[in-house]
């Protein structure tokens, strides 16, 4: 069975197709890991931050003027 140029072009559009989807989905999973990293770099300064603000272990602050 010989095949058309219809179903030769189908064929390469439909090539075309999947090579794009496995580039977005390599995409979103780049982006997504970077996504929790960045997550994850806000969550630790969050912590930080509030283990500063409510700890024990807080630096006195500068006398007052009264």
């Amino acid at each position: 069975m010989r095949l058309s140029v219809i179903q030769v072009i189908a064929a390469l559009f439909s090539a075309v197709c999947f090579v794009i989807a496995f580039i977005a989905g390599g995409v979103a999973v780049v982006s997504g890991a970077f996504m929790l990293m960045a997550l994850a770099a806000l969550g630790f300064i969050a912590w930080t931050a509030l283990r500063r603000a409510f700890g024990r272990d807080r630096l006195p602050g500068p006398p007052s003027s009264e």
